[in-house]
């Protein structure tokens, strides 16, 4: 088969059983390779879909300029859209992510501008400072965070995708949250092929949305290590009602977990993986699912080697 475009390629990603690190669950632990999509991360599926919406509703003409605010993989996901139709593209990023990131954005020809790490209500917040620079320029802002194309284009492949891949049974589906979009999107989709499925939010320690989710969590807003996932407030697209539970996971066994899954697994995969995962091995034990406990495999470990917590992993 000869593909058109490097678009062609993003989503139908495999699905592949934790046989090492899921030995001793009770039930099995499917992971979906999402780091498999040709920017190497989930966020391919909603970059191609904001964009694909925005010229069907005429927004966007040839050559005019994307503006994200992105802890990376949405931009490297823009990138290619961006270079395949003709666009420009601008990523604003908080200065807590990683300088493989911003790399590979410089690189795939984005503009990157680094935003301090501030909260949602300060302006210097990374997702204020893209809408102003939007509205100042006349660039098209792709807002990940409250586009509706974002869930919906969960809700339409991968939940399918999940469902056929799993032959229909499904006990629980977990994942952590960035924009929502992930798991608003599937779990309405398999929510409404099997209501007794459980969506599980995996949030970092540090993050409030799992407070948002469950009240009866502590309330803590405090800083935490992992990317793209968690946050201060829950944005637009998350829809808190989806979620039937919450796992909070610690920096120090997310990343004890990535380095599980790259050398018991051979899954090259970055932290917000290795939180999705320890919450998956959790729920994996409990006796009231009616399936396998399926994750996702949120991106790559190549925007991660000059992280201290990757380099600790090698032993430098």
């Amino acid at each position: 088969m000869i593909y058109h475009s490097v678009l062609s390629l993003i989503g139908n990603t495999p699905l592949i059983q934790l046989n090492k690190i899921g030995a001793h669950a009770r039930m099995p632990i499917l992971a979906k390779c999402e780091y498999l999509n040709p920017g190497g991360s989930v966020k391919d599926r909603i970059a191609q879909a904001i964009i694909d919406d925005a010229e069907a509703t005429g927004h966007l003409k040839p050559g005019d300029t994307l503006i994200e605010a992105t802890a990376g993989n949405t931009g490297m996901g823009l990138a290619l859209v961006a270079a395949s139709r003709g666009y420009q593209l601008v990523c604003v990023m908080p200065e807590k992510m990683s300088k493989d990131k911003r790399q590979a954005l410089s690189l795939l020809g984005a503009r990157v501008i680094i935003a301090p790490n501030a909260p949602l209500h300060d302006e210097r917040n990374f997702r204020n400072v893209a809408r102003r620079l939007a509205a100042e320029n006349g660039w098209f802002l792709t807002d990940q965070f409250g586009h509706p194309a974002n869930p919906r284009v969960h809700f339409e492949t991968t939940g399918p995708e999940i469902f056929k891949q799993c032959d229909g049974k499904v006990g629980a589906f977990v994942s952590g949250a960035g924009t929502g979009g992930t798991i608003t999107g599937v779990g309405k989709y398999l929510k409404q092929q099997l209501p007794d499925v459980k969506i599980i939010l995996a949030d970092p320690i540090g993050s409030r949305l799992a407070h948002l989710s469950d009240p009866s969590q502590d309330d803590l807003d405090q800083p935490f290590l992992v990317e793209g996932i968690g946050g201060s407030d829950a944005p637009q697209n998350l829809d808190l009602g989806m979620i039937d539970g919450v796992e909070r996971v610690s920096d120090e066994e997310s990343f004890a977990m990535t380095g599980r899954l790259l050398r018991e697994e051979g899954l090259l995969v970055g932290s917000s993986t290795g939180t999705n995962v320890v919450a998956a091995l959790r729920i994996a034990q409990r006796h009231d699912l009616n399936g396998p406990v399926v994750t996702i495999l949120c991106d790559s470990w190549d925007r991660y080697f000059a992280q201290p917590w990757m380099q600790r992993l090698g032993g430098s």
